[in-house]
């Protein structure tokens, strides 16, 4: 029996994600927030709204603003299909190097909406221009954040829509998408930040040369 080529794979994954992305977002309001892991409740987003401790996203910016947004950023999650299967490599941020966790994000947002993110995990759950949101409103382009090192905010992925994430996960592994559901995940996690305005975003930095590499 013949086995598909690698790019067949990929491309199915890449329209099973967008799929994904559409269904989840379908029913959504336009807008409102390991190096050493073990192998590894979904619910109907209500209407979105930031968490009591979110920081306060500023002037309100046009609706029209706000739904390209979430177009792009639904769009980026379903980009970020092409990456699976890449290696996993600790201090990585290119395919031809492989991604850790944080790299992986920081490339993503940068190809997808032109956007620098902090190098380090527990940095880019404080980036300018997010705010936290609660777990039933998690849209596809979230970022989605675990305790995986015995710290918060050590490791980071991208929400994908049906309770899912992609995310570059530890040594030895590829990129893959995770059930937010299984034991370890639920257990874990720690939150989740979203892009507000293209406004706050461009607040978003680019760290001093020479940062090590943060969470995986």
């Amino acid at each position: 029996m013949r086995t598909p080529p690698a790019s067949a794979g990929r491309a199915f994954s890449r329209a099973a994600a967008a799929l994904t992305v559409a269904l989840a977002a379908g029913g959504a309001p336009a807008f409102a927030a390991p190096d050493d892991v073990e192998p590894p409740v979904a619910v109907a987003p209500p209407a979105a709204k930031v968490v009591a401790d979110a920081p306060p996203a500023g002037p309100g910016a046009p609706l029209s603003l706000l739904r390209q947004l979430h177009e792009r950023t639904s769009e980026m999650a379903v980009a970020a299909m092409d990456f699976v299967g890449i290696r996993y490599r600790r201090g990585g941020e290119s395919t031809e190097t492989g991604f850790d966790c944080s790299g992986f994000t920081r490339h993503v947002f940068a190809m997808s909406l032109g956007m620098m993110l902090p190098r380090r995990a527990d940095e880019q759950a404080t980036a300018p221009g997010f705010v936290a949101v609660r777990r039933d409103d998690l849209q596809p382009g979230d970022l989605v954040f675990f305790n995986t090192l015995r710290r918060s905010f050590s490791h980071v992925g991208i929400y994908i829509g049906a309770n899912r994430f992609i995310h570059a996960p530890r040594t030895g592994a590829s990129i893959r998408t995770e059930d937010m559901s299984f034991a370890y995940w639920a257990k874990r996690y720690n939150g989740a930040r979203r892009l507000t305005s293209a406004a706050a975003a461009a607040k978003a930095f680019e760290p001093p040369q020479g940062i090590a590499a943060g969470g995986e």
